[in-house]
């Protein structure tokens, strides 16, 4: 377990997993560069961000919500939680044994899509019980990204410590196509998101920011880049070709073999001086 001193940004986690440098330049070197990317995204970050609460029939969406995991070492803000009513029902097995009306004898099932669950909270001024469900929004269109989806898993790990329930699955909303995409915390997931966090914390103790390596499809879209310079220092290039390049560019050049200069005379006369010559 971390103490609260020990607590590193869950944002990290993103830019880690994208990119290890890219988390030592922001998180440790507190370097930094906009383009039209991260503009947009924090302009969609602003917007979910607005604290508040919004309440529909079957669903309370909490915005910029703050978690933290002793656990992980981690704390941050949400863009949004859902809290999803579970509704109750009675058990096949116990419906008749008690009857109608024994709230001991009900088990959980969530209306959407039949899925059983075992768990919720419980939320002020309202009646049930309610399964938290963390959405993170994002610029671009829908696409699959191993860093996001760590990160989205990261707030449930973090809800969950927090509030005592299960949080098996959350979404990803990507603004550019206003759609969701789910991604469900299987024990694969849980197990990279926490290795994340091991490594995380690893780099802050460390405080080393690692060597660049060139990959063109991922670095042209960073940033960064810029700042990063992984395409002229980057592991990519080739040292030995390097240190031949620069060592033939310093060496000197050899010296004019015998007659060549003649030659060269007879070919480019010397110029009179512009003085004239001098009067003795």
């Amino acid at each position: 377990m971390y103490s609260e001193d020990d607590l590193l940004p869950l944002s990290a986690l993103q830019h880690l997993v994208f990119c290890e440098r890219r988390a030592a330049l922001v998180h440790l070197e507190h370097v930094w560069d906009e383009n039209v990317a991260t503009v947009e995204g924090q302009n969609l970050h602003g917007r979910s961000h607005d604290p508040g609460t919004e309440s529909r029939v079957d669903v309370r969406i909490a915005r910029g919500l703050m978690l933290r995991s002793l656990r992980l070492g981690l704390s941050g803000k949400t863009d949004v939680v859902e809290f999803q009513l579970l509704t109750p029902t009675l058990s096949s097995e116990r419906r008749g044994e008690e009857g109608e009306g024994q709230s001991d004898s009900l088990s959980l099932e969530r209306e959407r899509e039949g899925v059983r669950v075992n768990s919720g909270v419980r939320l002020d001024g309202v009646d049930g019980l309610w399964r938290p469900y963390p959405v993170e929004y994002k610029r671009g269109r829908l696409r699959h990204e191993q860093s996001y989806a760590i990160q989205v898993c990261a707030q449930a790990l973090c809800l969950e410590e927090m509030l005592g329930t299960d949080v098996p699955e959350g979404a990803l909303f990507y603004g550019k196509t206003a759609r969701r995409q789910v991604v469900e915390f299987d024990d694969d997931l849980r197990r990279e998101t926490e290795k994340a966090a091991e490594q995380l914390h690893e780099l802050f103790r460390r405080r080393v920011t690692p060597k660049p390596v060139y990959v063109k499809n991922k670095c042209r879209q960073c940033s960064l880049v810029d700042v990063c310079l992984p395409k002229q220092t980057g592991s990519s290039r080739s040292v030995s070709q390097w240190l031949t390049r620069a060592t033939a560019d310093s060496s000197p050049q050899p010296s004019p073999q015998r007659g060549e200069g003649e030659e060269r005379k007879a070919i480019c006369p010397s110029m009179p001086s512009p003085f004239g010559r001098g009067k003795g």
